[in-house]
């Protein structure tokens, strides 16, 4: 399945893409969650009659529907840097012995052709086209060969960065968290959909130039490793996301350096999965909420 979340009408709720329509899950299956933190936690039961809804005839036009982050507050946002051997060449710094977490705050979080700001404090502004994992259940001390059902699907993720003030802090995350900064989507593609993470060719474009281009098979610390690896230390809960690192081809060690400016627009491309597309807009004088 592709899990969405959308607004049409002036009301958001959860559905399911199919093709050109998504299926209205508030219609078709009423006793369902309409939040889908709150459907992910609601666990099998909720996956099964939301699968049973799929040919439901409350369906409603794509085109008709704004598609938003598929969760918009993910409970924790963690993401992984040098996890492709390429990236970690062009970055001139050693492979890792462990996977690098750090953590996006969630509300960096918006949605898949939602604008990107360039923040009014730096404009050294690169993208991260990733693929995106999503914890369906309550995950401690699980097993690498276990760690595939406690994943209920995956995204696109471009783990936008400010690089200026990533390295303000040895942590990364103030560089990581700008507000716009994590875009993810189009949908969660479940893992009954998408069944191997691992062979999934992932491509950024910029105005349509390709920046990036690599496959999931490369990953030095591949999905399953990576929950095995955090549920050694806590908890993963339902709604959480693992961004898994991005591959070589960022703008910043282009020579010369190939920045993100206003009327730029970055698509990410995951086989198997869909698409982001994000224009980058100059931040507005008023981002509060």
């Amino acid at each position: 399945m592709k899990l969405v979340t959308f607004t049409h009408a002036r009301t958001t709720r959860i559905g399911i893409a199919i093709g050109d329509n998504v299926v209205d899950l508030a219609a078709a299956a009423p006793n369902l969650p309409r939040d889908m933190l709150a459907f992910l936690e609601a666990g099998n039961d909720a996956m099964a009659a939301a699968q049973a809804s799929i040919g439901s005839e409350h369906r409603i036009p794509v085109a008709d529907v704004q598609l938003e982050a598929p969760i918009a507050r993910p409970p924790k946002f963690l993401a992984v840097g040098l996890n492709y051997a390429d990236h970690v060449a062009e970055a001139g710094l050693e492979t890792p012995e462990n996977p690098m977490i750090f953590n996006k705050q969630s509300t960096c979080v918006t949605g898949p052709t939602d604008p990107i700001h360039v923040p009014k404090v730096s404009h050294v502004l690169d993208y991260e086209g990733e693929l995106g994992i999503v914890i369906g259940r309550h995950a401690r001390h699980v097993s690498r060969d276990d760690a595939a059902d406690y994943i209920a699907g995956y995204v696109v993720v471009n783990d936008a960065t400010v690089r200026d003030w990533q390295f303000r802090t040895p942590t990364w995350t103030l560089g990581k968290s700008f507000d716009t900064h994590g875009p993810i989507g189009p949908w969660i593609v479940t893992t009954d959909e998408l069944t191997d993470p691992h062979q999934s060719t992932l491509r950024t474009y910029v105005n349509d130039e390709l920046r990036q281009e690599s496959n999931t098979k490369h990953l030095i610390f591949n999905c399953f490793e990576l929950v095995e690896y955090l549920t050694k230390a806590f908890t993963l809960e339902p709604g959480d996301i693992i961004a898994t690192g991005t591959p070589s081809g960022i703008g910043v060690v282009m020579k010369p350096p190939q920045l993100l400016k206003e009327g730029d627009v970055v698509r990410i491309e995951i086989e198997g999965i869909g698409q982001i597309e994000n224009p980058v807009i100059n931040e507005p004088d008023n981002t509060a909420r």
